[in-house]
């Protein structure tokens, strides 16, 4: 047991800490209790792909349709594709879910709605969405279509699960950064969340493929960068490029790190079995843009691991570190940036990201030692032999590598293996391959491609033996003189019915039924499509049954099962039969006064920036401080300076922002914040919408309000003010929300410093410590100001928040000056400027330039080269200009 202690001195909650380890192949298991066969959940960019994943035992696979899915730049499938697609799955008994898992404009509402209905007449599995207003959209056209919350719905905690649940969702696929000890917690409060006897949604995590650094659905780097949205589906992958730390306005020589902020690649088979016991419904590999090989062999790998893992439960447990030793070698030849078990075993900034390269690897062979005429030598235990790839690393991997195909690999004569098994060998390329003037002792060298290893994942690939075999749950029960009863399910969809015995149960002399005999009678399913998974036993002891009338149950279920199948495998969804209508905002009755005229709303992040806000008479005010506990001061200064000026808006007044994430554990936070007695709170996630139910609530960008449907929601659901513009749209995809909503519902940023990456990863305690996390780091967030330099040398600032989650800021201003009149004509009435850095005399001035703006008495073109001025870190016009890439 350790005391968590808040960055600031607070403590949390007592937690029991169970997990930890300190790298993938250290793995300790402890989680107890059975395990449970979960779903295998592999990725199909392409036919080849999902013919890969399903001859490899995956359960289900996930694909997307051109227009609507995260991976615009994965082949994708056309709806016309959709009954070819579903009838080869259900014949293998594999699930087929299609990704939505992108925002939606309000102006696409009707092409959306087109693609879900095709969805549901090819009987695809289910959806997975990241819009709220999809949701309800989805629920418009079909009472019953099964829909999966998305990665991108940022769900952290058992309050995000119960949202999902509130819009229909049936499965949630949680955040990456969620730990086995936060999952567990997830999981067991989940279960408590009985809803009139519906089931809570099962949970889904990722077990194998890239990490994003940010959390998915939060990060707007590519969309500020350079106008092409991750949440979209175009990520630009700048988290994958390189960056310096400039630490007080010095450059940090990092030596050969420079890629601070991809991680390595999520490999989570040595705590499958943790999460198998833990129950989650669904493992899932990433990789819609990776090949039909890597899909194979990773599919394979985590088929074999959880199939060997429910076979040995009852004799000598296998454990997830020898599945990985056994593994390891493939998995990084499939593709690896570095294998790692992600956040899974809790933060280890130290680990997640080791900053040398940004790109695949593979095996990691050794360093050089000596070199020879056409080659070098170098010590290794993995297997070498001519024709395998390699590329020589000298922490540089933005420049020009070398390396190549070996043309031959010798042992030298005096080689010995050591006590790790490593040889030493001489490695020969073609003659005059490598320029030797380059290439030094030291560098690292890595072994990129294993020909013979690639073939036999291609043959995996190509081969069709998957075998149909249902996998079932028996759950038997009896007491004395009652007949013995056989609940039969299957572990992942149903059916669900009960067989019973045609006689009682009866007092046994000898050999009572146990679960041993059971599993032995009713697992004799032979030459059917079925095989028995899992039984559990609550049985009273000392009775019995013949055998004989084992085998008639057995026969009778097995018969039942057949006739189910034989009127079809599922149900097809039911497609509402009610005409399609859009949300009218009938409920919207501006539930608090406002005015009419325009309000500037500035956001603050330090008592001197409050100041100066202050001065400028601002009659409602953000404030998002680092330290929650300034809050208070900030909150009686503020009522102190305003006490006798009456308001004119329910509105009115210093409003907190708490921080943009909330994990179990964390509500010290969110109490802390609440004492502040401030007039109102801008909520960023799930867990905020319950804390402050019953306070003043508006909401962030962060919910992505994107279409009217979502506003719709979120307005009739929740007791908002108003709610923020998502941050993706461009003016034009503004106008066309604000058309189908009401007047005074809507806040646009028009001034900001775009918050790209927030991100679980803290590059301070990475990179500016020895330390894993904020309890061992020393705290450097709080001595030093930090930004990253980019490729082209712009710093973009560093901030830590009050879980100790870094955000990186855009270092240009982005103002939204030559749109506002067009936006008050679109009936806007709340613009907020955010600030980050800047000098309160900065921020007066800013406040300033933008009031004259709005009141008509300056132009856009004079507030565009007045920024310039007063903002050394450069404006630019941001988001809401339209770009051509939609």
């Amino acid at each position: 047991m350790i005391r968590l202690t808040s960055q600031f001195g607070g403590v949390s909650p007592t937690l029991d800490i169970k997990f930890h380890m300190e790298n993938a192949s250290t793995a300790t298991s402890r989680v107890k209790g059975p395990l449970r066969r979960p779903e295998l959940l592999a990725p199909a960019g392409n036919w080849d792909c999902m013919r890969a994943a399903v001859q490899n035992g995956a359960d289900a696979v996930y694909f997307g349709l051109s227009g609507f899915n995260a991976r615009m730049r994965a082949d994708n499938f056309n709806v016309e594709d959709l009954p070819s697609i579903m009838a080869y799955l259900h014949e293998r008994r594999v699930h087929g879910y299609v990704t939505m898992n992108t925002l939606v404009f309000s102006a696409e509402i009707h092409e959306a709605r087109t693609q879900i209905m095709a969805m549901v007449k090819a009987n695809v599995d289910a959806v997975i969405v990241q819009d709220i207003g999809l949701c309800q959209l989805i629920r418009s056209v079909s009472p019953d279509f099964p829909i999966h919350a998305s990665t991108q719905m940022t769900v952290t905690s058992s309050k995000g699960v119960a949202f999902a649940h509130a819009l229909g969702c049936q499965r949630v696929v949680m955040a990456r950064e969620c730990s086995l000890k936060e999952l567990a917690a997830i999981q067991s409060e989940t279960q408590k969340q009985d809803d009139d006897h519906i089931a809570p949604p099962g949970l889904e995590i990722f077990v194998h493929g890239a990490l994003c650094v940010a959390y998915s659905g939060q990060c707007l780097t590519s969309e500020s960068l350079g106008g092409r949205s991750a949440n979209r589906g175009e990520c630009a992958q700048a988290c994958r490029m390189p960056y310096e730390l400039v630490k007080d306005g010095q450059t940090i020589d990092l030596d050969d790190q420079n890629y601070l902020l991809s991680p390595q690649d999520l490999a989570g088979l040595p705590v499958v079995p943790d999460i198998m016991r833990m129950g989650i419904h669904s493992l899932k590999i990433e990789g819609r843009l990776k090949s039909p090989a890597y899909v194979a062999n990773v599919t394979s790998v985590y088929r074999n691991a959880i199939d060997r893992l429910m076979a040995s439960e009852d004799a000598q447990p296998l454990t997830g570190e020898s599945l990985y030793k056994e593994s390891k070698y493939e998995l990084e030849m499939a593709f690896s940036r570095g294998l790692f078990t992600g956040w899974l075993g809790g933060i280890d900034n130290q680990a997640l990201v080791h900053a040398r390269f940004g790109k695949k690897r593979g095996v990691f062979l050794g360093t050089i030692l000596s070199f020879h005429r056409e080659g070098f030598t170098l010590e290794t235990s993995q297997p070498l032999k001519a024709g395998d790839g390699i590329v020589i690393d000298q922490g540089k991997a933005d420049a020009l590598e070398q390396g190549g195909r070996l043309y031959k690999v010798v042992p030298e004569k005096s080689a010995r293996g050591t006590p790790s098994g490593a040889y030493r060998l001489a490695l020969f390329f073609k003659h005059k391959h490598l320029d030797f003037s380059r290439i030094k002792k030291g560098d690292k060298v890595w072994k990129t491609s294993d020909p013979a290893l690639e073939r036999s994942w291609n043959s995996k690939k190509q081969t069709d033996t998957r075998k149909s075999r249902l996998s079932l749950c028996l759950q038997v029960s009896g007491s004395p003189h009652s007949p013995l009863e056989v609940k039969v399910t299957h572990p992942l969809e149903g059916p669900t019915f009960t067989v019973r015995s045609a006689m009682d149960l009866q007092d046994a002399v000898r050999c009572p039924l146990d679960a041993t005999i059971l599993r032995r009678q009713f697992g004799r399913l032979g030459n059917t499509q079925y095989q028995l998974d899992q039984l559990n036993f609550d049985v009273h002891p000392q009775t019995i049954l013949p055998l004989s009338e084992l085998n008639r149950m057995r026969r009778l279920f097995v018969q039942r099962l057949d006739t189910m199948a034989r009127r079809g495998e599922k149900a097809s969804w039911t497609l509402s039969a009610e005409a399609f209508q859009a949300p009218s905002f009938q409920f919207w009755n501006h539930r608090n006064r406002t005015r009419n005229s325009v309000q500037l709303i500035p956001l603050v992040r330090n008592m001197n920036q409050l100041d100066a806000a202050m001065r400028s008479s601002s009659s409602q005010i953000y404030c998002e401080f680092e330290d929650p506990k300034e809050y208070r001061a900030a909150v009686k200064q503020f009522h102190h300076r305003r006490k006798s000026a009456p308001s004119s808006d329910s509105t009115d007044g210093i409003w907190v922002a708490p921080p943009r994430i909330c994990k179990p554990g964390e509500d010290w936070i969110l109490d802390l914040i609440l004492s502040s007695g401030a007039d109102g709170y801008l909520i960023r996630n799930h867990d905020q919408l319950a804390f402050f139910k019953e306070s003043n609530c508006i909401a962030d960008y962060s919910f992505n309000v994107a279409n009217h449907w979502t506003a719709d929601y979120l307005l009739r659901t929740f007791p908002f003010a108003r709610l923020t513009a998502s941050y993706d749209l461009d003016v034009n995809q503004l106008a066309s929300l604000c058309h189908h909503t009401p007047s005074g519902a809507l806040e646009v940023t028009l001034h900001q410093h775009m918050p790209m990456f927030h991100m679980e990863h803290c590059v301070f305690c990475a990179f500016m410590s020895s330390g894993k996390d904020y309890r061992d780091c020393g705290r450097p967030c709080e001595k030093h100001t930090v930004a990253l330099k980019d490729r082209v040398g712009q710093h973009h600032p560093l901030k830590a928040d009050a879980g100790c989650r870094n955000t990186v800021f855009n270092g240009r201003a982005q103002t939204g000056a030559e749109y506002a009149q067009r936006m008050i004509q679109l009936g806007i009435t709340h613009f907020r400027l955010e600030f980050l850095d800047e000098s309160p005399e900065e921020v007066e001035s800013t406040l300033r330039i933008y009031k004259e703006l709005l009141d008509g008495e300056r132009s856009a073109h004079s507030v565009w080269n007045k920024l310039k001025l007063i903002n050394q870190l450069g404006v630019t016009r941001g988001t809401l200009e339209t770009h051509s890439v939609e």
